[in-house]
């Protein structure tokens, strides 16, 4: 992963940031510096939070960049909303960036709409695994069958592992 640019954030870009966590996670990012760091070959643009790559820009519906955290971001700044949880059995498979399926999963927050960014942590500890895209709604993703989260980042992928 190459480095395209990289300059700080205006204070207008940092709000909306902001908000776009606390509205979707319920998470307080506080930080002192906002760097947006643009990379050469990944779909993702990262954003550094006093020099931690806590937040990632996804491309959304209609073209537009939504903010979501990194994992790194998700275990430094626990979400309280949006977060799919799954078992013990799951946990290698979504650590090497598998998507979710239903049989792995424990509880699921039911205000993710289908469509939704969501964070993916396991049972035990709490830790974030994985960032994905939700392929239902949060009530409809614990069952016997069938995929129900596009993993798009994880524990181990070369976004894990980028370093400035």
């Amino acid at each position: 992963m190459n480095v395209k640019s990289r300059h700080h954030l205006r204070s207008d870009a940092v709000s909306e940031i902001r908000e776009a966590l606390a509205e979707r996670l319920g998470v307080d990012l506080e930080g002192d510096s906002f760097e947006l760091v643009e990379l050469t070959d990944s779909p993702f643009d990262l954003v550094l939070v006093d020099g931690n790559p806590d937040v990632l820009y996804y491309d959304g519906d209609g073209g537009d960049r939504e903010p979501f955290l990194t994992v790194r971001g998700a275990n430094d700044h626990p979400p309280e909303r949006g977060v799919v949880t799954v078992d013990a059995g799951a946990v290698s498979f979504v650590s090497d960036g598998a998507d979710v399926m239903r049989p792995g999963i424990t509880e699921a927050d039911d205000s993710i709409a289908e469509g939704d960014l969501v964070a993916v942590a396991e049972e035990t500890h709490r830790k974030v695994l994985g960032v994905g895209r939700a392929l239902v709604d949060g009530a409809e993703m614990a069952g016997d069958s069938g995929k129900v989260v596009k993993s798009l980042h994880h524990v181990g992928d070369d976004l894990y592992e980028f370093s400035i």
